[in-house]
């Protein structure tokens, strides 16, 4: 028989060996289990599985699957948009396993976030939502949700990192994005990523398929914001000046004639007549590199800074045209929600 002892060594063989684990490892592992424990039982209960689509359904008819968090005692709902979808039917299952009816606050499809009210119910378990800017790249965060169906389920892991930014499903990018590797799964969507502290900083929206640890979440400081927006207003107001456009290179001759530093700039492919932009004077095939004072280094720049900050208000534009720098003052209206 092969002595392990006198291959390995005595000390490879007890460090192999989890009963000579030592009392400063297992205090950690106690630590960290205490930690993901403390926080799952303080948040799990405000934890709801959302369903969409028709109580009864008939054939060829779906319903929708995924997960919400309740952020107060009167039945205040965050999931995400992608969630909700346009459907008018939802119902919301907590761990109890009790049904109520919602209905929709309101949708932000370039969040990727919806509010729904739980109807007829109060003293709700509810999470708290937390300050995402306090943040840090490996902080331990944990995820609850109803993935694949399989309800209240909790998965641990760290912050891999901040600032992302990924692309909704109206097309507009969602900036401030946590990436983390915490296990999600579809079902996931919508529940909270919690700290440890036991406050909500994240609402899960998205995993890249075919990859393993790449997981994002919404940050609450983003959910705060358009949860803000949506009780005043009922959806979240934002400029609109009339284009569409895409991210295009700038001729380095074009940008050293006109002393310009760019690289990239958003090139309007198309100006809606009777626009801001058309009556600012604005083309097709413009390039722009400037507004309000701010780079635009290409069409991401210019959605994030036509924010409701500059609804009503004359900015001044720089653009290349044909090569020529040329300036103009255009005057952003509200964009109408989507509906």
């Amino acid at each position: 028989m092969l002595d392990l002892t006198s291959t390995l060594g005595g000390d490879e063989l007890s460090s192999q060996n989890p009963q000579h684990t030592s009392p400063d490892d297992r205090d950690l592992l106690d630590a960290y289990s205490n930690a993901v424990i403390g926080a799952t039982e303080r948040v799990g209960p405000a934890v709801v599985r959302v369903e969409t689509g028709p109580k009864v359904r008939g054939a060829g008819e779906r319903g929708g699957l995924g997960s919400g968090i309740v952020i107060s005692p009167d039945g205040l709902v965050l999931t995400n948009s992608h969630v909700v979808g346009s459907s008018r039917e939802i119902r919301l299952r907590d761990t109890q396993g009790n049904l109520s009816d919602a209905r929709v606050l309101g949708v932000d499809p370039d969040t990727d976030l919806a509010l729904l009210r739980a109807n007829g119910t109060r003293d709700l378990p509810y999470a708290s939502l937390g300050d995402s800017k306090t943040l840090r790249r490996g902080q331990l965060v944990i995820a609850i949700g109803n993935p694949l169906g399989f309800e209240s389920t909790v998965t641990a892991g760290v912050v891999s990192a901040l600032g992302r930014s990924i692309r909704s499903v109206s097309g507009r990018t969602i900036e401030d994005v946590i990436q983390t590797d915490a296990a999600l799964n579809p079902g996931n969507s919508g529940g909270p990523l919690v700290s440890s502290k036991a406050e909500v900083i994240g609402i899960n929206t998205a995993i890249i398929s075919g990859a393993q640890g790449i997981c994002f979440a919404v940050a609450s400081n983003t959910a705060q914001f358009v949860l803000s927006e949506i009780i005043r207003h009922g959806y979240v107001r934002r400029a609109y000046i009339g284009v569409a456009g895409q991210t295009a290179p700038i001729p380095r001759r074009h940008a050293v004639v006109a002393g310009v530093s760019n690289q990239m700039g958003a090139l309007l492919a198309h100006v809606e007549s009777d626009g801001p932009a058309a009556k600012a004077g604005l083309l097709s095939g413009d390039v722009v590199i400037k507004l309000d004072g701010a780079e635009i280094h290409g069409v991401d720049d210019l959605i994030r800074v036509l924010d409701r900050d500059r609804i009503g208000r004359t900015l001044s534009m720089d653009v290349l045209r044909l090569g020529r720098l040329r300036a103009f003052a255009i005057h952003p209206v509200e964009r109408k929600p989507a509906r």
